[in-house]
């Protein structure tokens, strides 16, 4: 043992990361792997047992396990946080005295990480750096504040329906496809060139490619000075991918509490963190509950959620993908996430299929800021109203496929028109999308999405072709759009 002990003190990779060594080889616990089975680590110690979340390395193979049951008194059970391949049984396996650790600090800005805390943008490794354990508990009651704020993003149909709250948690719910990365991405865009906070990305079980792009993306818009990003992608081992959201919260709280700076989380897709932990679940032998899902969906869910606050010292406000399986809004990894949220974003592909971007379902989707007492008299009436006219439109779309819009009384077929009107005004061009729709990305100020629903209302636009209010920025656009349309016609 003291031979390997002496090993382990030459190799220089063991001294630069405290998740790859003990911070005294001395007073470290070595053990023995027992059993290996897929990512499931079976180690057994002499003396005393790690703690529960205790990370362990084995020496000379790039394998790092995290403890999360005791056996018996000599033996420990851990997922692997990377992949098993070439670990066999006897192999000398190194305490490493304590939990995941994440880098924190103003120096790793502008950075990629994995959930180890290295650096995957072929740069150097960021210096004067603290190493916290992910494992944190939320903020207590008396350090949060209770004013609720709204949170612009500069999107007119999230602005003016479902307007976001500072140091709360959104959702964007969907199925595959419908555009939830891409309202994601667009948000990070229009928040960095509008807010002096900073923007973390949480990456949980994302393609390498869509990780890529999003850096490519961040860079050309020089928004990357002020963003971390952090990935566990699809290729990664359950473990992995069940713990990068914890080491993404933890960068998040150093900004807030010792930077006091606010932050925006983005995490794309809590869905996939849901999944990973179910299988780390079916792993370690627990049994499922309803639909497959683990036990302690609901516990896992919240240890996470509940760390995302607004605190005296600044705010993280969260923005969510969700991904729904199969469009089914009552699975219950939409439902316990549903309970965590503020606003709820429906992406539907019903809309999506009518070229209606961002595809969001404004019957569906809903904000717990939409009162009075919080966005204003006004802007609460004006919602009210933009889903009182969608909702009547609605009702009449089976009598206007079965009998004709010409069939309708006068009222009813000025509601169709307002209706038509809204929901083409409500769609936006994106920035981040520039390349594909070549059609320049617009930011458009609550006031003025307030004051183009109100003139729609009020049937100033009912002359003007629905063609005029798509894809457009502010009210006013419409008319130029038209008159160039009058023009070239």
């Amino acid at each position: 043992m003291e031979e390997e002990l002496i090993d382990m003190k030459s190799d220089t990779t063991f001294i630069m990361n405290p998740n790859i060594e003990s911070n005294d080889l001395k007073t470290s616990k070595f053990g023995r792997v027992k059993s290996v089975r897929g990512s499931v680590v079976d180690v057994t110690f002499k003396n005393s047992l790690p703690p529960i979340f205790s990370l362990l390395r084995i020496k000379d193979k790039e394998v790092s396990v995290e403890v999360l049951a005791h056996l018996d008194s000599h033996t420990v059970r851990g997922i692997a946080l990377t992949p098993t391949q070439g670990l066999s049984r006897e192999d000398i396996v190194l305490d490493t005295g304590g939990p995941l650790k994440a880098p924190v600090g103003k120096n790793i800005l502008s950075r990629m990480f994995n959930i180890f805390g290295e650096p995957i943008d072929r740069e150097e490794a960021p210096i004067d750096i603290e190493w916290r354990s992910v494992h944190r508990p939320p903020p207590s009651l008396s350090r949060r504040t209770t004013k609720s704020q709204i949170f612009e993003t500069g999107i007119k149909v999230i602005d003016v329906l479902l307007p976001l709250e500072r140091g709360g948690k959104a959702g964007l719910l969907g199925g595959a496809g419908v555009g939830k990365t891409v309202l994601l991405t667009e948000i990070i865009h229009n928040m960095i060139n509008k807010q002096k906070g900073v923007s973390i990305f949480c990456g949980i079980g994302e393609r390498c490619r869509e990780g890529e792009e999003l850096y490519n993306e961040m860079k050309t818009a020089g928004v990357l000075s002020n963003m971390v990003m952090i990935f566990g992608q699809m290729n990664e081992p359950p473990g992995s991918r069940f713990r990068v959201g914890h080491v993404a919260l933890t960068m998040c709280e150093y900004f807030r509490d010792d930077e006091h700076r606010d932050v925006l989380l983005l995490i794309d897709n809590i869905f996939r963190f849901i999944q990973a932990g179910m299988e780390v679940s079916g792993l370690m032998g627990q049994m499922p509950s309803r639909l497959g899902y683990q036990p302690t969906l609901g516990t896992e869910l919240s240890g996470l959620e509940e760390r995302i606050a607004s605190t005296d010292a600044g705010a993280i406000t969260s923005i969510q993908a969700v991904y729904v399986p199969a469009d089914d809004l009552t699975d219950p990894a939409a439902v316990h996430t549903f309970s965590h949220l503020s606003t709820s974003i429906v992406l539907s592909r019903k809309r999506a299929s009518e070229g209606l971007f961002p595809a969001v379902d404004l019957l569906q989707s809903n904000s717990k800021m939409a009162t009075p007492g919080i966005v204003g008299e006004r802007h609460y009436h004006l919602a009210q109203e933009i889903k009182k006219t969608l909702a009547r439109y609605e009702d009449l779309k089976d009598i206007i496929a079965m009998l004709g819009l010409e069939q309708l009384a006068k009222e009813d077929r000025s509601v169709v028109a307002r209706a038509r009107r809204l929901e083409r005004f409500l769609t936006q061009p994106f920035f981040t999308t520039e390349q594909f729709s070549g059609i320049k990305g617009k930011l458009v100020s609550l006031e003025d999405s307030l004051e183009g629903c109100e003139r729609i209302l009020n049937d100033q636009f009912k002359d003007y072709p629905e063609s005029s209010l798509y894809m457009i920025g502010g009210i006013n656009e419409a008319r130029l759009k038209a008159s160039k349309k009058n023009l070239t016609g």
